[in-house]
């Protein structure tokens, strides 16, 4: 499977930090390039390299069979605890997702200082992906998206389970005509079942859409797990 290369930001300063931040269906990278573009614009994460990951072109069944980006395939839109799971795509991404994280730590950057996130079928792939990597991630967050796998994640939780205490931070809104809120609550609660400590927020009439109060408060949650260091922090 040809994956494009991902689009990077840079740090405007000392490389302390990177978030990776996975697109939805149909999607590429350049469409969240806003949220680098937006602290950039307003000085916040210097220190921080954006990495934007494309999907590659899949055959999606529920759009006829025709290609399009996608991290995995979407059999149908339905009932999406009745419907059939691509294990094979989703394994495959986050395998791939766990290669972005990999190359981040071989140029030094610390596997608690690298957020992975997304928005609807890339914070799908992002929450399996977190909670499966092998060390401890600096953050998990996912907007307008639901879990992957929930009846087979235990058995896919590495040794020791290093992200059991990685706060996850969950975004949706009341309003999402694609993925229903409740999928995205009823997705919180089960990560919260296997122990793990989940932040999840609505949105009065949001629909399956970024708001402004929504990236605001993914802010402060990233300003949290991923503090600046300045010049004389060491990582």
């Amino acid at each position: 499977m040809a994956y494009r290369t991902p689009i990077l930001v840079p740090a405007l300063k000392r490389h302390t930090a990177t978030f990776i931040v996975a697109h939805g269906l149909g999607d590429s990278g350049a469409g969240w390039l806003f949220l680098a573009e937006n602290w950039r614009r307003r000085s916040k994460f210097e220190e921080v390299a954006f990495v934007f990951p494309h999907a590659p072109n899949i055959p999606i069944t529920a759009n006829q069979g025709y290609p399009m980006p996608g991290w995995y395939d979407i059999k149908s839109f339905g009932d999406l605890q009745s419907r059939e799971e691509d294990e094979d795509g989703i394994k495959r991404s986050q395998a791939y997702i766990h290669s972005l994280i990999d190359a981040e730590v071989e140029k030094g950057i610390p596997a608690n200082r690298i957020v992975i996130g997304g928005f609807s079928q890339g914070g799908a792939i992002s929450l399996i992906s977190g909670v499966t990597y092998k060390n401890q991630l600096g953050g998990i967050f996912g907007l307008s998206c639901y879990l992957l796998l929930g009846k087979k994640l235990k058995d896919m939780l590495p040794e020791g389970n290093p992200n059991k205490d990685t706060p996850i931070f969950m975004a949706h809104g009341d309003s999402d005509q694609v993925v229903a809120h409740r999928y995205g609550k009823m997705s919180a609660e089960e990560l919260e079942k296997l122990g793990y400590k989940v932040d999840f927020r609505t949105y009065k009439d949001l629909a399956h859409s970024a708001d402004p109060d929504e990236i605001d408060d993914l802010e402060a949650y990233l300003n949290k797990q991923i503090p600046a260091l300045g010049d004389k922090g060491s990582l």
